[in-house]
C-alpha cells in the first residue's frame, strides 16, 4: 500500500525578491532575520504580530505581502522596553513629526521615548512632542 503525503496548508509560493526590488543591493536582499520562532499573536482586527520567515529579507515592504502594509520591529522593543501596540497618541505624533517609520528608531531611542512618556504620566502632564524635541535632538 502506497502512502501519500497530505498537508493541511500548502507552502506559500516562493517570492522573487530580486524582481520586486531591482535596485536593492545583493547583500541587503541576502540579509534575513534569524528570529523566526515567535508564535503569531493577534492584538485586534488590525494588528497581528508575526515573526519573519527564514528567507524573508529585511528589505521587504507591502509588495512582498500582497499589498498588506506592515513594518518590522526589533524583538527587544517588546521584551525589554515594554513597547505595546497600537502606539500611543504621543508615539504616533512623534513619528509623524520627525517623519520616520517605527523601525527607523533604534531601540535606545525608543527607550528615551518610553521614559519621557512614563515621566510625563508620573508628573500628571500630557506628553508633548514639542517638549520632547526640546530635550532630545533627532539626527538623520
Amino acid at each position: 500500500m502506497a502512502r501519500t503525503k497530505t498537508t493541511a496548508n500548502p507552502p506559500p509560493p516562493k517570492i522573487n525578491y530580486r524582481a520586486l526590488y531591482p535596485c536593492a543591493p545583493d547583500e541587503l536582499l541576502a540579509e534575513c532575520s534569524s528570529l523566526t520562532t515567535m508564535k503569531a499573536r493577534r492584538h485586534d482586527e488590525d494588528i497581528v504580530v508575526l515573526s519573519c520567515t527564514p528567507s524573508e529579507p529585511i528589505y521587504g515592504d507591502e509588495r512582498a505581502n500582497n499589498g498588506v502594509p506592515f513594518f518590522y520591529l526589533y524583538q527587544t522593543m517588546f521584551k525589554r522596553i515594554g513597547m505595546r501596540l497600537p502606539f500611543s497618541a504621543f508615539e504616533r505624533e512623534l513619528l509623524t513629526e520627525i517623519n520616520v517609520a517605527p523601525t527607523q528608531l533604534h531601540p535606545n531611542s525608543w527607550a528615551f521615548v518610553k521614559a519621557f512618556d512614563i515621566l510625563c504620566g508620573y508628573l500628571c502632564q500630557p506628553a508633548s512632542v514639542d517638549i520632547f524635541l526640546h530635550f532630545f535632538e533627532v539626527k538623520k
